[in-house]
This record gives structure tokens, C-alpha cells and sequence, in this order.
């Protein structure tokens, strides 16, 4: 688009903008192909309040051609063309404010300035502003074709990137032209794409030896009804190129038994000739320098050297490379085994073990086998052994044997299945004169053992011993030795625990019925010996008792003897009194004399019971005697309770002598506590 053209889309742009006043977009200027097919490109707009004029059915586009008069230079009509009119066709829709119209079989004729009219009812407005002037000519124009490469070479070289570009002014004609390439060889051509007034067709490729010298030809074509009009241009290629077709050869060739000799040559075709051959190895980071040289020799091979081995020609123009893989063949190396999923297995779930091996050739097959007993057990053959549900009996070492026509090797892995405790049914107690149990659980990872006696945890004590052995890597036996004694409602349980799990379970106590029987007598034994050291403590209290009471009622200074018959008599004990008390003079209540007691002996009662229940169950009686006046007959006599006494054969309480024929004595049977 021309600065014209682009000033004109702006003010047209603007005018819509700001006030929506009429306007139209038309190219300035449009060269046309005599006998081809013109196309003008046109949209307008008008004032707002008309838009509802503008319809379908009603609106009319007209070209007038030199003059703004309707009926002078009217050239086209859409709606009623006449037999003056150019032939055409509007390709726009009018009602949509599209105005593009295409003219056929241009000539000389319509060379001249277009002015665009719309008519749709009350609206009608010629454009005065804004036209196009068509120039029609008889041959297309040159393309021109142009070659661009990197600015810093000042040739093509061989393996640089090569873009030649052929370039035309396009006329506005229907079928657009088209652009072709002609040379030898053959190239793939890119698209040809359209900017505006120009047609562009760039080919790009990679310059070679065999582009050097060639011609390359562009050729403009527009397709005319009679006949196709053309116009060309060329360019000639000069190339340069480093060295080509290089190539590695083995002596000998094919593969290489280790520990033979071997021969790397390497060749180049270049233009200038090749400066230098350097080898080289890929290695796990570009490539690893060896040498320079055309040759290069291995005279003791091992399978360290197998490998690609790369060869670069060299000229003042660049390099090129090719490779050969030298092929050692050994039998298997690094043979290893993987287990997927990686790590410990859980029980029931699947895994899979698969063997890699590295050998030339590639290993002819694989044989699983596996420890048993000191021995291998083969299992199968194939890279891949599964398990699809696996089980403790299947934890182990398996072997992998990778084997080619050049010997084998072998790998192994410890498949490690993990699972909860399980406690042997062997478990259980024995009983002699203690009780003996033992437990064997099985777990990986090992499990830990805990003892519970009635429910609760047992550990090492005076009365019981637990002692474990490791049988293997999952597996463990504790017993335990109870020297207490069990009853029937005693439990013991054996539990094992992993981080998989719990195993539990209930030990049978083989209680003997002797057991009871010896308990029994113990006990009986152990009761008869206390009891008797009870009664031994007994009686040796109550003598030493009587002696103190003995040697009391030894002192009876100032005490007469009385009543001797009747105590003869009757066998009880004489009372003794004081000697003031027995004289003619009585005690008076100011002159009290102090009472010298004797001993009074009250024989027990016959016991309520023939039965010895306890000492709560020993009775006495027993008597108070206070002294009164001989003129007071009346005597005071009251009953106390003895607590927590001792039974003896009798209880001794000392008396006053004139209250006891004074007074009135009652005497009653104790309680019992």
C-alpha cells in the first residue's frame, strides 16, 4: 500500500470515527494485464441516520469513469449493466457497505479514473473524494531474483544456508499470477506467498557441491483467456564446499572378537583437498579426541573400545564427519537384577524381577533359579520373572544367568517379603512342679514378642523368667517360667507385633489337680501353727499375770485375817481389812481412813458356748463394791463391760472389807466384745 493509499484509509478511518460521514477506501493507482481480469477493492460508509436506507433490494453501485456525471460516465451498474458498460461483475454486497467489483478482459479502454456511486432509495451519493486510476499494459512485469547468504562470506560455501528470492509486481487481475523455479537438480520449493502489490517465492536449501555453476530461473505466468503472458529472470550459483562423502572403513570388517586387532580407516572428498583427519570417540559427555591421521589402530581389542568412533575431515572451508561403530563382541558384563516395585514387598502383593545383562551379542536367554536347601532350584527362563501374588515362602535369594555364544554370567538379588506375625500352632505350656510356656512367631521385619499374664504385660521378676531366641531373621522363640501359683481364671497370652500387624494367642495353663490338694494343706498347716503360737502367747500371759497378782497380795502390813472359817470352809480365799476398821471406832466421813483391799476371787461362769470362736467370745463376771456408813444400808453396785480381755480361769478384783457385809454386792455376767 502506497503513502497515498494509507493517507486515504486514515482520513476514512477518522471521518467514521468522528462524524460517520460518507467516505470510501480505494487503491490510488492499479495496473491491469491487457486480457486479463481487473479487480477494484472498495468499501464505503455513509452518514448514520441513512443506514436504514441502505437495504438489499434497494441498493444500486455504479463506476463512473472520468466525471462525476451519472449519466456521461456511468460504465457499470449493478443492477441494470448497459450495452456500453464494461463487463463486470460486484462481488461486494452493498447493504454491507462492500463495494469490490471485478472487471473482464481489460483493454486500453479502461484505462482512466473510477469514482464509486450508491443509490438505495432517498440515498444518493456520488464519491468524489477518493478514486482509483487504472493503468492497463500489455506485458507482465519482470520478476527479479535475488540471492541471500550470510553477509560475512564472500561465497557460497558448501553447508550453508542458501535463499534465493524471486520477487513481482502483481497486477490486480483474476486468476492471480504465479511464480515457478527452473534448474538442475531439483529442489523442493517453499510456497509463494503475496505482500500486498508483490508476489514473493523463496527457495531455501543448503548449499552443496553439485549446486556450483548451476542457473537458477524465476517465471512470472498470468493465465489469459487466449493465451498465458510470462516474464522471467535468472541467477547463476557459484558454491565452494569442504570435504564430502567422507567415510570409515574396518579392516577387518564386521565384528571383532575380543582381543584380535583392528583397523579404523578414514576417506574424504573436498574442495580444496582435506588439511587433516582427527579421530574421536563418543563418550558419555560432544565427543573424546584420540588421535589425528587417517588410520587408526587397535592391535588387542577389549569391549572397553566398543563403541562409535567418528572421523572429521577438515578443509579451509569447513569439516565433515562420519562415523563407524566398532563392534567387539564379549559375552555377558554387569549382569544385574532389579525388582520393581524397588524396595521391601508386602505380602499379597505382585512383583516382578527383571535381568539386564550387557553383551555382543545380546544375550541368548535368561534362567531364573533360586536357594534352596544349599542348592539352586531353576525356576524359568526369560528377563522377567513375576510373582503375581506373593507369600513368605517366596522370600529369598534368586539368581539371573544372562548367557550369548561367548559364555554367560550371573547376578542375584534377595527378594524381601514383608508380612505380619504369625504365631506357630506349636506354641503352648507344660507343667511340672512350675509352669513352663513357649511361643514361636514368624514376621518380617521381625516381629517383637510381649507376654500378658490375665491381661497384663509380664517381664523378668522373682516369680517369673522370660528368656528369647533368635531362630533366624524373622522368626523368634521366647519362653516363659511362672513359679507363682495359678488358678483356673489365670490366662496367659503370647503376642507378636510388626509394623504390619498382630498376632495374638491364648496359651492353655495345664493346672494338675494335685496342685489344689497341696495348696489345701498348706494352708491348713500354716493356719494350725499360727493358731497354736496364738494360744502359746496366750498362756504364757496369763500366768505371768497371775504371779504379779500373787506377789501383790503378798504385802498385807496393818491387815487383819477375818472370817477364817467361813473361807476354810467354803475354799475361797480369806479378805483381810484394815486393823482401824475392826476396832470399836468407826470411820467418819471427815476422817477417812485409807482401805487396805484384799482380793476377791470370782470363779467364771460356764462359757455360753463350748465352742472357742475368739477371744470376742470370752465372758467374766465381775462385781464393784464401794464403802459406805454402817448406818447406811444402802450400797452401790453397778456392772461395767471389760473389753478386749484375755479368758483365764479367773479374774481377781480386790474389795473393801466392811463394805462386803454392809453392803448388798450384785453381781452379773459380763458382756461379750
Amino acid at each position: 500500500m502506497g503513502v497515498a493509499e494509507r493517507v486515504c484509509v486514515f482520513v476514512f478511518l477518522l471521518q467514521g470515527v468522528c462524524c460517520r460521514n460518507y467516505g470510501v477506501i480505494l487503491l490510488e493507482k492499479i495496473e491491469a494485464l491487457s486480457g486479463s481480469s481487473l479487480i477494484i477493492k472498495c468499501t464505503f460508509e455513509i452518514e448514520k441516520i441513512q443506514d436504514e436506507h441502505l437495504t438489499e433490494s434497494a441498493a444500486i453501485g455504479f463506476w463512473l469513469k472520468d466525471g462525476r456525471d451519472v449519466n456521461k460516465h456511468q460504465v457499470f451498474n449493478s443492477r441494470d449493466p448497459k450495452p456500453n458498460h464494461f463487463k463486470g461483475e460486484m462481488t461486494g454486497k452493498l447493504h454491507e457497505k462492500n463495494c469490490t467489483t471485478i472487471f473482464y478482459d481489460v483493454s486500453s479502454n479502461h484505462n482512466g479514473k473510477y469514482y464509486f456511486r450508491i443509490e438505495s432509495g432517498v440515498l444518493k451519493y456520488t464519491y468524489k473524494d477518493n478514486t482509483s486510476t487504472v493503468n492497463v499494459i500489455e506485458s507482465p512485469p519482470k520478476p527479479t531474483v535475488k540471492l541471500y547468504k550470510d553477509p560475512d562470506q564472500e561465497e557460497v560455501l558448501e553447508g550453508s544456508s542458501v535463499s534465493l528470492r524471486c520477487s513481482a509486481e502483481t497486477l490486480c487481475s483474476s486468476p492471480p499470477p504465479t511464480l515457478t523455479w527452473s534448474f538442475t537438480p531439483r529442489i523442493p520449493l517453499s510456497e509463494s506467498s503475496r505482500q500486498q502489490e508483490l508476489l514473493i517465492s523463496d527457495l531455501n536449501f543448503t548449499a552443496t557441491h553439485r549446486h556450483h555453476r548451476v542457473t537458477f530461473t524465476c517465471t512470472i505466468t498470468y493465465q489469459l483467456q487466449d493465451k498465458n503472458k510470462t516474464a522471467q529472470d535468472n541467477i547463476t550459483l557459484h558454491v565452494q564446499y569442504p570435504p564430502k562423502n567422507t567415510s570409515v572403513s574396518v579392516l577387518p570388517s564386521g565384528s571383532v572378537l575380543e582381543g584380535s586387532s583392528v583397523t579404523l580407516t578414514c576417506s574424504s572428498d573436498a574442495n580444496p583437498a582435506v588439511l587433516s583427519y582427527t579421530w574421536s570417540r563418543k563418550s558419555e559427555r560432544e565427543l573424546k579426541q584420540l588421535r589425528t591421521g587417517d588410520t587408526l589402530t587397535f592391535n588387542k581389542t577389549d569391549p572397553t573400545q566398543r563403541g562409535w568412533y567418528h572421523c572429521t575431515a577438515q578443509n579451509k572451508h569447513g569439516c565433515q564427519e562420519s562415523s563407524v561403530m566398532l563392534d567387539i563382541q564379549y559375552p555377558p558384563k554387569n549382569t544385574s537384577v532389579s525388582v520393581l516395585p524397588s524396595g521391601s514387598v508386602l505380602e499379597g502383593s505382585s512383583v516382578t524381577l527383571t535381568c539386564s545383562s550387557d553383551a555382543n551379542p545380546a544375550v541368548l536367554n535368561y534362567t531364573w533359579s533360586r536357594e534352596s536347601e544349599r542348592e539352586l532350584k531353576q525356576l524359568r527362563t526369560g528377563d522377567t520373572l513375576t510373582f503375581n501374588k506373593t507369600d513368605p515362602t517366596q522370600r529369598g535369594w534368586y539368581h539371573c544367568t544372562a548367557q550369548n555364544k561367548h559364555g554367560y554370567q550371573e547376578s542375584s538379588v534377595m527378594l524381601d517379603i514383608q508380612y505380619a506375625p504369625k504365631i506357630s500352632p506349636s506354641s503352648g505350656c507344660n507343667r511340672t512342679d512350675v509352669t513352663v510356656c513357649f511361643c514361636e512367631v514368624d514376621g518380617n521385619p521381625s516381629p517383637e514378642l510381649e507376654w500378658l499374664l490375665s491381661g497384663r504385660p509380664v517381664s523378668n521378676s522373682s516369680n517369673t523368667f522370660i528368656s528369647e531366641e533368635r531362630l533366624n531373621s524373622t522368626g523368634l522363640r521366647s519362653s516363659i517360667t511362672l513359679h507363682q501359683s495359678l488358678t483356673h481364671t489365670s490366662s496367659l497370652q503370647c503376642v507378636g507385633n510388626n509394623n504390619h500387624g498382630t498376632a495374638r494367642k491364648l496359651l492353655q495353663l495345664n493346672l494338675l489337680p494335685q496342685a489344689a490338694s497341696l495348696f489345701n494343706v498348706y494352708a491348713v498347716l500354716v493356719g494350725f501353727v499360727a493358731g497354736a503360737t496364738f494360744m502359746a502367747i496366750v498362756w504364757v500371759t496369763t500366768l505371768l499375770y497371775k504371779w504379779i497378782c500373787r506377789t501383790q497380795r503378798g504385802d498385807k502390813t496393818g491387815l487383819i485375817r477375818t472370817d477364817v472359817a467361813d473361807t476354810v470352809d467354803s475354799g475361797e480365799e480369806p479378805f483381810y481389812v484394815n486393823k482401824v476398821m475392826s476396832s470399836a471406832e468407826a470411820p467418819t466421813i471427815n476422817h477417812l481412813e485409807t482401805l487396805h483391799y484384799s482380793t476377791i476371787n470370782f470363779n467364771n461362769t460356764k462359757p455360753v458356748s463350748e465352742d472357742i470362736k475368739g477371744i470376742s467370745s470370752l465372758t467374766v463376771d465381775y462385781a464393784v463394791v464401794r464403802y459406805c456408813h454402817r448406818n447406811v444400808a444402802d450400797s452401790e453396785t453397778k456392772i461395767r463391760e471389760v473389753t478386749s480381755m484375755p479368758h483365764k480361769e479367773d479374774t481377781i478384783y480386790q474389795v473393801p472389807h466392811k463394805a462386803r457385809r454392809s453392803a448388798d454386792m450384785d453381781v452379773k455376767q459380763g458382756e461379750s466384745i
